[in-house]
């Protein structure tokens, strides 16, 4: 694993035979809580930010993979609709929301505008504000109804971002996941970086905290949010021991990362 200067200190990457008996033990604690959440009619959603290429896709597809298409939805909404840009701004999220029972997770979700948008010129400056001022009420609303909320940001380093993308670019079976945002992904780190930093500056809330997860490595990112999701959530027959994220991968955002190098500059 190549370290930047400016970074923390990294874990070796697993060995792939020890990544998939991990990954198939916690994809059977996945099991478990799905069951615990159909018993209890619990509505729980997950949202996935991060730089383009941070292993959103990789890592919703480990969770879900063994879990019950009928109370599993994965949401990856495209472009606005004409409609969607003269709506209320959460009015295209709301219908994907959970009923009982349900697990949804989100691959992009609402922060669109704090991020991509926000970077690309995609809204005005007044609807950005306007979402800054409002998201945390809406979240706490959410979860006022009973909603659980859990927000993780993929951070990345510049040098690992330029590398996938490349092999984006090489993979035929990969090239669907490129697009003019992803190839301006580069060239705008720094304006991304500060679409960040003020996203979570000003909506990482008591109710609705962001975790960051440090995600250079694929397999430890993916064992790690697994972990992170269990160890945050009740179950019957949990393994305790196995829901045991390692905290120098995944924590609660905290404005001190900024500079110790925990957070990617």
């Amino acid at each position: 694993m190549i370290q930047s200067k400016h970074s923390a200190p990294y874990p070796e990457s697993p060995p792939k035979e020890k990544y998939k008996r991990e990954l198939r033990a916690l994809q059977i604690e996945l099991v478990k809580l799905q069951k615990h959440i159909i018993k209890k009619g619990r509505r729980i959603v997950v949202i996935f930010e991060g730089r383009d290429s941070g292993g959103k896709d990789g890592t919703i597809k480990r969770i879900t993979e063994h879990l019950s298409p009928r109370e599993t939805r994965v949401v990856a909404l495209g472009k606005p609709t004409d409609r969607d840009r003269h709506s209320w701004y959460f009015q295209r999220y709301v219908p994907h929301l959970p009923t009982a029972e349900e697990l949804v997770l989100f691959n992009r979700s609402w922060y669109n505008r704090a991020g991509v948008e926000r970077v690309m010129g995609f809204c005005s400056d007044e609807e950005y504000e306007a979402f800054m001022q409002t998201v945390p009420d809406f979240e706490a609303m959410l979860i006022k109804d009973g909603i659980t909320l859990f927000k993780y940001y993929l951070d990345i380093s510049k040098h690992e971002q330029k590398k996938r993308l490349e092999a984006r670019r090489k993979d035929p079976l990969k090239q669907w996941k490129m697009s003019p945002v992803d190839a301006a992904a580069q060239k705008h780190w720094e304006d991304y970086s500060q679409a960040r930093n003020a996203m979570f500056a000003r909506t990482h809330t008591v109710l609705a905290p962001w975790s960051v997860v440090r995600a250079n490595d694929k397999k430890l990112t993916r064992l790690n949010v697994i972990k992170d999701l269990l160890a945050r959530l009740d179950y019957a027959d949990k393994d305790e021991e196995l829901a045991q994220p390692d905290p120098s991968l995944v924590f609660f955002y905290d404005e001190t990362y900024l500079d110790n190098g925990m957070i990617a500059p």
